[in-house]
């Protein structure tokens, strides 16, 4: 039997930088959402322990002892295990794709094997994200990552995503933050009953690290103009340390249209129009 899980995008709607601890973490306030599009990790049983990589966005990326799927493997003591990811997402974009495979891989091994999760502080281990994608749902992070406060489900909308193909390294983008003691989303946050409450209240927020991430990769300011002058798009805005942006719709005909147009107007950036993740996540073939 192959059995398979979903390691789907995780866009930060909103990135409040609050703080640095002496140990030089930076503290995070975020809404944190998964789409319907991602990487999916498969696995079959086959003695030892293997990853191949395959997939549009797999060029590049290792399958080495040094890879996130195989560090979460061994993490949660997988064996006996050939490990297949398709990769679909770009890679180091600002949307969790290694920390959502490494994610996929822990529930997907702990499903297979009936073992139980590591803990929060050995997750962190991998990388700040990989515990908000244990359970791909609609949430608030905040701490350094560690601090995962599952939320309602949002009403209805969809994105657009697009990288226009440049790296922009995560540490490099934190040291060019002029501030680092911004303030937090609110306390209690609204229960928004439309999406064009949701889409109100997103545009008064942040992502504190999009300004820095402009000045390092200005195509990022290219994207962002580009989302907002399609047709039906709420609000654009960038997504973790970048350089993926992400464009607001209130339908899906009117992302889908706003695809269409990025793709033909910018044939060399990787776009897709995408929903939120549904709640069953994870699937099992024969």
């Amino acid at each position: 039997m192959i059995a398979s899980e979903l390691a789907p995008a995780k866009i930060n709607l909103t990135l409040h930088v609050t703080g640095q601890r002496s140990d030089g973490y930076h503290l995070l306030d975020s809404l944190v959402v998964f789409t319907e599009i991602g990487d999916t990790l498969s696995a079959r049983k086959l003695q030892g322990l293997s990853l191949s990589i395959t997939g549009p966005e797999s060029a590049g990326l290792g399958a080495g002892a040094d890879n996130l799927v195989l560090r979460a493997a061994r993490l949660i003591g997988a064996s006996d295990l050939a490990l297949t990811l398709e990769k679909c997402l770009p890679l180091a974009s600002g949307i969790g794709g290694g920390s959502s495979d490494a994610a996929a891989c822990l529930r997907l091994v702990a499903r297979l094997r009936g073992l139980a999760m590591p803990t929060t502080r050995a997750v962190l281990g991998l990388g700040a994200d990989v515990p908000v994608c244990l359970t791909p749902r609609t949430c608030r992070m905040q701490g350094i990552g560690e601090a995962v406060t599952p939320l309602p489900t949002l009403p209805s909308f969809w994105l657009v995503l697009v990288n226009p193909r440049v790296e922009v390294p995560t540490p490099k983008v934190f040291r060019a933050l002029a501030q680092r003691d911004n303030a937090p989303m609110p306390a209690t946050l609204p229960q928004w009953r439309q999406a064009d409450d949701l889409f109100e209240f997103l545009a008064e927020q942040r992502n504190d690290l999009q300004a820095p991430a402009c000045q390092i990769a200005p195509q990022i300011t290219q994207v962002l103009q580009a989302l907002s002058g399609t047709g039906g798009c709420a609000l654009s805005r960038m997504s973790g340390s970048g350089a993926t942006c992400f464009g607001l719709f209130a339908s899906q005909d009117a992302a889908q249209q706003a695809e269409a147009a990025l793709k033909a107007a910018y044939p060399g950036w990787w776009v897709a129009a995408t929903g939120l993740v549904a709640a069953q996540y994870s699937r099992a073939t024969t």
